[in-house]
């Protein structure tokens, strides 16, 4: 009968995330307080459908391994290393300053030390996953109080696998003097051999098994990859998600990163949901209401807080006020890593009851206060930048933590539609122009265009088109696009170019000075207009797309012969009859 109690359990778990997550999802609200409700409502504090959620915890264990894991995976060096004055400078102070002063008030309060320690730094970190989710979906990462944002949120995210492996240190169970030492020893001895495993082994193990063409060996090696490394921190006294951080960024840097990434996902997700449901088990949801002017109080204090301490520390690093703001404002939430933290704390006897079931209501309310938090901050920017006296922006000193971004000369149409489609997939990139009025109108937006002419190397450098992964050339003036290629190439040979050209002419003489590609306006409208009525003649798509294809091979070139009128192996009028014979009699 127990294992069919189990399974019922199971089916409920199962059941309540289907039913209630998606309605969270719906209302643009964070899915981790979905499943923190489906524990509170399924839980022994909500209706006691799973009585004890014991049952599940150890596999709720495996999501933030997963967790961790993902982080990791995500913080190439290159990337640390772009952003390391923000990272950890700013994200560092921003963490410490704000944990001190959280000790502080939870000492006076009455918390232990230890508990105090456990429960500042706990609220010090924010949201990852709710911020991150909320600027990309406003399309806000590539600005820069979003870029800014990130480097903060890429420090905490550091932070975790320590402070994890801290809170043991701080219980009652605590290893005191050569024990310590001893514990450290083996600490250290177990990172050395993680490092040496991902230097010289993991690289080796994974291009045997992805030669064997076995994508189910592939995903069950990811897997192993996770839980030993795990296994090996764990053994030698620390934490077992600070193994799988430790795997996450020895990986970020090869080659098999991103087949890594979208193995592990899908159970990142279902370990990390059970893991907040039972959470979500342990939370007395009538505590909300019987401490209702407590817990709201100490939401208000939380906020003001990490306002305050992360705008003045954004002022420090000489940012705008308005960005600084708007900073500070998007991650002046608790995160989810609070209840990974105080949760592992009340385990090891660090934290008692009561207070934790506060913090996790605080820290809830304040997930679910981020997207209005962030509107206010794009309120409190925008008021700053028209009536305050906001010091004008440096080019160089904005874009310097920019690295892989898109350099785009000039904001017309065409520039703008480019960086719409860059914002839609959060590519950070930098605009130039010489219309005050465009730029001016595009920094009220927070778009990060800048004043400048894009001809001068200087601006060039400024803009930090040496770290770009590619540039963009929107000037509707031929000869001003030309002489910019010809310095881009000049100065930057392996930078790949790609231009607008007015047509084919001249898209011919912008690929001589040095372009990658010129897209000519004129063919390029041409060919959509008439793939249009091709379609409405009744043509089936994918013979249109084909065709299209076939016009725009090799850079136009068959269109140029055309254009030109020299002689061609008669390929084009093969191809064009084929088409026709076949679509004789044709519909969709």
């Amino acid at each position: 009968m127990g294992g069919h109690t189990s399974l019922i359990y199971g089916l409920i778990i199962l059941a309540g995330a289907i039913l209630i997550v998606p309605l969270f999802k719906r209302f643009r609200m964070s899915p981790i307080l979905g499943y923190l409700v489906t524990g509170m409502v399924i839980g022994p504090y909500g209706f006691g459908l799973v009585p004890d959620g014991e049952n599940i915890r150890l596999l709720a264990e495996f999501g933030v391994l997963f967790l961790l894991f993902m982080i990791g995976l995500e913080l190439p060096l290159d990337r640390l290393r772009a952003m390391r004055r923000y990272v950890f400078g700013l994200g560092s102070s921003q963490v410490i300053v704000t944990a001190l002063i959280l000790i502080g008030l939870a000492v006076w309060w009455g918390e232990p030390v230890g508990a105090a320690v456990v429960i500042g730094f706990g609220l010090a970190l924010s949201s990852t996953a709710t911020v991150l989710g909320e600027l990309s979906e406003r399309s806000e990462l590539v600005m820069r109080f979003g870029r800014v944002s990130l480097a903060v949120l890429l420090m905490q995210d550091l932070a975790v696998a320590p402070l994890l492996a801290m809170v043991p240190l701080l219980g009652d169970q605590a290893p005191e003097g050569h024990a310590l030492l001893i514990r450290a020893a083996e600490g250290l001895g177990a990172l050395l051999l993680v490092v040496f495993l991902g230097r010289f082994v993991f690289r080796p193990v994974f291009s045997v098994v992805v030669s064997a063409k076995m994508p189910e060996l592939f995903t069950a090696t990811s897997l192993f990859l996770v839980v030993g490394t795990s296994f090996l921190t764990a053994e030698a006294g620390l934490s077992m998600p600070l193994g799988a951080f430790l795997a996450g960024i020895l990986l970020a840097d090869t080659e098999y990163r991103h087949q890594v990434e979208a193995d592990i996902y899908p159970f990142r997700g279902l370990f990390l949901g059970l893991f907040f449901m039972t959470v979500g088990m342990s939370i007395q949801g009538t505590l909300l209401l019987n401490h209702a002017p407590l817990i709201l109080g100490l939401l208000l204090v939380l906020i003001l807080i990490k306002v305050f301490v992360t705008t003045i520390a954004c002022r420090l690093f000489s940012l705008r006020w308005d960005v600084a703001l708007r900073t500070g404002l998007t991650l002046a939430q608790g995160g989810e890593f609070a209840f990974v933290l105080i949760g592992l704390a009340v385990v090891e006897g660090v934290v008692s009851s009561f207070p934790a079931q506060i913090i996790f209501l605080v820290v809830a309310l304040g997930i679910v206060a981020t997207p209005f938090l962030i509107a206010l901050g794009e309120l409190a920017g925008n008021w700053l930048q028209q009536y305050v006296d906001v010091e004008p922006a440096t080019l160089d000193h904005e874009a310097q933590d920019l690295r892989n971004h898109v350099v785009i000369a000039g904001f017309g149409r065409v520039g703008q539609t480019v960086a719409d489609l860059l914002e839609q997939l959060d590519i950070p990139y930098v605009a130039l122009d010489l219309d005050r009025n465009v730029v001016a109108d595009a920094r009220r937006s927070g778009k990060p265009v800048y004043y400048g002419n894009a001809s001068s190397a200087q601006v060039l450098e400024a803009a930090g088109v040496g770290k770009a992964k590619v540039a963009v050339v929107t000037l509707d003036a031929h000869h001003l696009a030309q002489s910019l290629i010809t310095l881009l190439r000049k100065r930057w040979p392996d930078l790949p170019i790609y231009s607008r050209a007015r047509d084919l002419a001249f898209s011919e003489q912008l690929e001589n000075a040095g372009a990658t590609e010129a897209i000519p306006e004129n063919i390029e409208a041409s060919l959509r207009l008439g793939s249009r009525v091709l379609r409405a003649i009744g043509m089936p798509r994918d013979q249109v797309q084909e065709l299209l294809e076939i016009l725009t091979a090799e850079d136009y070139r068959l269109l140029r012969e055309h254009v030109h009128c020299v002689e061609t192996d008669g390929r084009t009028k093969q191809q064009l009859s084929e088409f026709s014979r076949r679509n004789q009699g044709d519909g969709d």
